[in-house]
């Protein structure tokens, strides 16, 4: 035991108490203290040591991993990229094809093409919806080893209302078949993987089913995506052709309506301008005449068939005022005084008043009925119009009237011949007739005399006019019309 002597402010700090010790003991203990610390520090840099390096490689694994995730961010970012290229490639391809105007199942076949291509599908429908009865009718198909043509799939309201509301294309499943299609047509629904609906502004105008894809996979979803954006576009292909057919069918229907009114027009008109020309002999069948004449004139002028039938018409009605002439009148066979030709000139404002409170499919009867007396130059009557202020119906049928009378015999003449009629009617061209009425009055008697004609213009008067004369006719109408001038080519 150390006798030295001991301070008193020598207390260690891990004795409990103020217990002293000598200066020895003091310094022994300070060793121990340092040497422990030593090797606590020493300890304590090992393990921090270690524990920095297990640091490092999880952080290294996790480093890795990030890359290989953006990395695959990437390729799926390339690839939905890709596809969007695709996809907009697809649109601009197929907008031109859509509003191509050609047959519409051709049209169909490339949109189907379209539609499968952006799914990857080897199989595809392509089907419109017609209302009444509710049923989807195919329009395109393709891929299919055995599939009806059309096919035909009839829908129930819940089958109208499934595709309606569906958002997008459907993958179908055993479970959802019954939900969407009918097994009740020609063609069973278990042959389509997926069906994308095509509607217009909330309403469905058809659906595209597909079968099978490549390698026989299931559709994925960006895929189903492409497709969805595609189906917008048929689906305004297809509802702008339904709107043509519905149009169509119902200009058919109209026309086939108007066909059946003008047939009963013409039947009644027929009968109603052989009671007109029943006033004399010489007079029969005039006005029937003059409805051919002037629907001829008016073919050959390139009019539609509507003008054509007006023209036929106006043609049969023209001398309906002479129900109130005096039969006596068309019997004389001298020249007319000037009370008798006043009475006679009458027959147009007559015949005016009684066409005008009729309803005709043909607006300009009434004046044609009025006017077909009038000449270009002004002399003609009831009102002494000019050419300009004459419409070209009134002209033809005017026309029409003087060649028949012309050609026909009368109480105070002998019927004059067909060259005559035609010199004499081109030789006061343009200052009476139209040139143009004159020359498909030519015309149609060229078709004659060369048999080309489906329907003679003239009755029983085929050859009575060469070709070649006419020819020369229509060369003098030509020349007279264009006031002697010579056009070199």
């Amino acid at each position: 035991m150390c006798t030295c002597h001991i301070s008193d402010d020598a207390v260690p700090f891990w004795t409990p108490g103020k217990h002293r010790r000598c200066k020895h003991q003091q310094t022994e203990k300070r060793e121990i203290i340092s040497h422990e610390c030593d090797r606590t520090s020493s300890q304590f840099r090992t393990k921090l040591t270690n524990n920095s390096l297990g640091c490092n490689h999880i952080a290294a694994c996790y480093s890795r991993i990030a890359l290989v995730v953006v990395a695959s961010a990437k390729v799926a970012a390339k690839e939905n990229f890709r596809r969007l290229l695709r996809t907009v490639e697809t649109l601009s391809d197929l907008g031109p094809e859509i509003t191509a105007e050609r047959d519409f199942a051709r049209t169909a076949q490339t949109m189907l093409s379209a539609l499968m291509h952006a799914a990857a599908a080897q199989e595809g429908v392509l089907f419109v919806l017609i209302e009444k009865p509710s049923m989807l009718s195919s329009i395109a198909a393709q891929g299919f080893a055995l599939i009806p043509e059309p096919s035909i799939i009839p829908l129930l309201p819940r089958h109208v209302h499934s595709l309606s509301s569906t958002q997008g294309s459907v993958l179908l499943a055993k479970s959802s078949y019954d939900t969407f299609l009918s097994a009740n047509g020609n063609v069973a629904p278990e042959l389509f993987r997926c069906v994308a609906p095509l509607r217009v502004g909330g309403k469905l105008v058809g659906a595209v089913a597909l079968g099978r894809r490549e390698g026989d996979s299931a559709y994925e979803e960006e895929e189903l995506q492409s497709l969805d954006l595609l189906c917008h576009y048929v689906a305004l292909a297809v509802q702008n052709h339904a709107l043509t057919q519905t149009l169509a069918q119902r200009v058919a229907e109209n026309l086939r309506l108007m066909a059946s009114l003008h047939g009963f027009y013409d039947n009644a008109l027929e009968a109603f301008a052989a009671a007109i020309d029943v006033k004399h002999v010489n007079i029969h069948g005039h006005s029937l005449r003059v409805g051919r004449y002037a629907a001829a004139i008016g073919d050959a002028m390139g009019m539609d068939t509507n003008e054509v039938a007006a023209l036929r018409s106006a043609g049969y009605l023209h001398d309906i005022g002479k129900v109130a002439v005096d039969k006596r009148l068309f019997g004389k066979p001298s020249t007319l005084d000037p009370e008798e030709f006043q009475e006679m000139a009458d027959h147009t404002t007559v015949g005016h008043q009684i066409v005008t409170g009729v309803q005709f499919p043909w607006p300009r009867i009434p004046e044609i009925v009025r006017w077909h007396h009038e000449r270009a130059d002004g002399s003609g009557y009831p009102d002494g119009l000019l050419n300009e202020d004459v419409p070209m119906q009134v002209r033809i049928v005017g026309l029409a009237d003087t060649f028949d009378a012309m050609t026909s015999p009368r109480p105070y003449r002998d019927q004059i011949s067909l060259g005559s009629t035609l010199t004499e009617i081109v030789r006061i061209t343009p200052q009476k007739f139209d040139p143009a009425a004159v020359q498909a009055l030519l015309v149609q008697l060229r078709r004659d005399a060369v048999g080309s004609n489906r329907a003679p213009f003239l009755e029983n008067s085929a050859g009575h006019l060469a070709a070649p004369d006419i020819d020369h006719l229509a060369a003098m109408l030509q020349h007279k019309a264009s006031n002697g001038r010579v056009y070199l080519t």
